[in-house]
């Protein structure tokens, strides 16, 4: 009998012990998600989304000082901008980052692709002025006419909400057969610049003269602005506004960022969720692109797409693109990660084999890895080869 009570002692004795360990093990701690401005935590997947401090202290932080380029960029001059995005629809590019140069044709690039943030970075500080008026036309408008109409100081239609479902060409007519209005114009400036006011970013008056510039030429010159650059005349070939917003890819398929309302809703909310930020800075610079990498591996976020334009052929005239290349390979990538580039085929006198017929500008698109391989080879030692070496093909 005492062996039997001795027994079950035992065995109850070891069935509660566990309980008690675990009574006693603390509980893990939470991961840290403190913060500051400029250095926001990581995004959670239902929760990404930055405040406007940490959106101001970031686009500052990433920044360099102010450079200069003789253009004005307020559009793009590239027609065939859209050829690439039928290739990355079939190499299924999307999240992770996306960084471009320029105005808004990255916005294209950044609504088929969905990332989780963009960084728009330029070397002129005019670039990112120019930003932060996209900025605030997205928060301010519904859908895209209404965009369109307070870009370009036009009224907006009765039945609004009509439009959201209306073709890229009815808006179009629209706002061509539609006059424009100074004192819509003018409302429309007042209310926008208000709304940059309370970003937080540091903009003198002499800069809010800038942006109401750039405002003033949309204005001017509506869907037939041009890009310019300083001390030459706009080329015959150049697209404007229009064009550009009419543009196909090579599959016939339209698809700015203004094409479908879908698209639009995408870039509106990025920006609502202040997760477009734009920066001044360098490609060849020793701080931009590379506190961009630090950000993103601190985040444990992978470039998806890299738009560079034609910036590289500027580099290559002098000592900047190692620097250049230096920093494409400290950005995380997968093995999918692309560089979206655009070559203008009066460069040299001969078209790409990728050009397409009555298109000035060529789009060509290549794998991350495959250019961080190539040039730690040495095999980059000129233009001709970073725009003939492992172009991907298009059609």
């Amino acid at each position: 009998m005492q062996r039997k009570l001795l027994l079950s002692l035992l065995i109850f004795c070891a069935l509660i012990q566990p309980a008690r360990v675990q009574e006693k093990t603390p509980p893990p701690k939470p991961p840290d998600k403190s913060s500051s401005p400029g250095n926001p935590a990581p995004l959670e997947p239902a929760d990404r989304s930055l405040s406007l401090q940490e959106f101001a202290a970031l686009s500052q932080k990433l920044s360099e000082p102010n450079g200069y380029f003789d253009t004005d960029n307020l559009i793009s001059n590239e027609t065939s901008y859209l050829h690439v995005m039928g290739k990355m629809r079939q190499m299924k590019i999307n999240g992770g980052a996306f960084i471009g140069v320029g105005p808004d044709q990255s916005f294209s690039y950044i609504a088929q692709t969905r990332p989780n943030i963009a960084f728009m970075v330029d070397i002129r500080r005019d670039n990112l002025l120019q930003h932060l008026l996209f900025k605030a036309l997205f928060e301010s408008a519904r859908n895209r006419i209404e965009y369109l109409c307070l870009f370009l100081g036009k009224p907006v239609p009765a039945d609004l909400s009509v439009w959201s479902g209306r073709s890229i060409k009815d808006i179009v007519e629209y706002i061509d057969k539609t006059p424009k209005d100074t004192k819509l114009f003018d409302a429309a400036h007042t209310a926008l610049s208000a709304r940059i006011k309370s970003y937080g970013s540091k903009i003198s008056e002499a800069e809010f003269a800038t942006i109401k510039r750039m405002h003033l030429e949309f204005f001017t010159s509506g869907l037939d602005l041009k890009f310019t650059s300083h001390g030459r005349g706009s080329r015959y070939y150049y697209p404007n506004y229009r064009d550009l917003t009419l543009e196909k890819d090579l599959t016939g398929k339209q698809c700015s960022y203004l094409a479908s309302e879908d698209d639009f809703q995408v870039m509106k909310s990025l920006q609502g969720r202040n997760l477009v930020i734009p920066v001044t800075g360098n490609l060849a610079g020793t701080h931009a692109l590379k506190s961009i990498a630090a950000y993103l591996n601190e985040r444990g976020e992978k470039v998806s797409a890299f738009y560079t334009s034609n910036v590289e052929f500027y580099l290559s005239r002098g000592d900047d693109f190692d620097q250049f290349a230096a920093n494409v390979k400290a950005l995380p990538h997968a093995a999918n990660s692309v560089i979206i580039r655009s070559y203008f085929n009066g460069t040299f006198g001969y078209a790409h084999p990728q050009s397409v017929s009555g298109y000035y500008s060529t789009q060509l698109l290549q794998t991350m890895d495959s250019f961080v391989k190539e040039f730690s080879a040495g095999g980059l030692q000129s233009y001709t080869d970073v725009i003939s070496k492992h172009s991907l093909e298009l059609r």
